[in-house]
C-alpha cells in the first residue's frame, strides 16, 4: 500500500469517520480507532480536543495538509472581512487540487495533488503544476489533452458516490471545468460535518 493511500486510510480511522464518504473506507467496517486500545470507551472529550479533531479533520480532509500550510491559510481566512470560519472553507475550495478532486476528474484528493503536480492540468490554458494555486471565480480548469484518455480520469468521472457542486461547471465531454464562484460551507458536499468554526476558536487560543 503506497503511503498516501495508508495516510487517508489512517486519517478515517483516527477520526472515526469516513471523512471522504468512499466506499472503501475501513471505518465503514470498524468505528473506532486503531491499534490496541482503540476500542475503549473514549471520555468526554474536552474543549481542546474538540477544536483539535476539527482542526486535524478539516486539515486531513484537503490531502493532509502541513500543519503551516493550514496556518498560513487560516490567517489569511482571519484578515478577509466576514467570518473566518467561512473565509477558510472558501479559501480552501480554491485550491488547484480540490477543484479537480471536485470537478470529479480524479478519484480522492491525494490523486488530485499529484495530478495537478505531474503537469496534467491548466488553467485558462496555461500549465499549473502547484496544487495550492488558488483558482478565482471564471477560471476555467481543464485536463491536457495527453491526459484525458487517463484510466483513472475516466473511472473518476463514473463514481457514483459525489457529485460535482454546483459552484463548479465540469463538462466531463470536453474535460473543462469553471470555477463559477466561492462556495459557503452550506455548498460544500462534505460527506461529514466540518466545523471551522471550532478550527477558529483553536486558533484564537493556541
Amino acid at each position: 500500500m503506497t503511503k498516501r493511500t495508508a495516510a487517508k486510510y489512517k486519517i478515517d480511522r483516527r477520526m472515526g469517520e469516513n471523512i471522504w464518504g468512499r466506499p472503501k473506507s475501513p471505518v465503514n467496517r470498524r468505528e473506532y480507532g486503531p491499534g490496541q486500545h482503540g476500542q475503549r470507551r473514549k471520555g468526554k472529550m474536552s474543549d481542546f480536543g474538540l477544536q483539535l479533531r476539527a482542526k486535524q479533520k478539516l486539515k486531513g480532509y484537503y490531502g493532509d495538509l502541513t500543519e503551516k500550510q493550514f496556518k498560513r491559510i487560516y490567517a489569511e481566512a482571519s484578515r478577509v472581512k466576514g467570518d473566518t470560519g467561512e473565509n477558510l472553507i472558501g479559501l480552501l475550495e480554491r485550491r488547484l487540487d480540490a477543484v479537480v478532486y471536485r470537478a470529479k476528474f480524479v478519484p480522492t484528493i491525494f490523486a488530485a495533488r499529484q495530478f495537478v503536480n505531474h503537469g496534467h492540468v491548466r488553467v485558462n490554458g496555461k500549465r499549473v503544476n502547484i496544487p495550492s494555486y488558488r483558482v478565482k471565480e471564471g477560471d476555467v480548469i481543464e485536463i491536457r489533452d495527453r491526459s484525458k484518455q487517463l484510466a483513472a480520469v475516466l473511472e473518476a468521472i463514473q463514481l457514483p458516490e459525489r457529485d460535482v457542486p454546483d459552484y463548479i461547471e465540469a463538462d466531463h465531454n470536453k474535460m473543462t471545468a469553471t470555477f463559477t464562484r466561492t462556495p459557503a460551507l452550506g455548498d460544500v458536499p462534505y460527506p461529514v460535518m466540518m466545523e471551522p468554526n471550532l478550527v477558529v476558536e483553536y486558533y484564537a487560543k493556541n
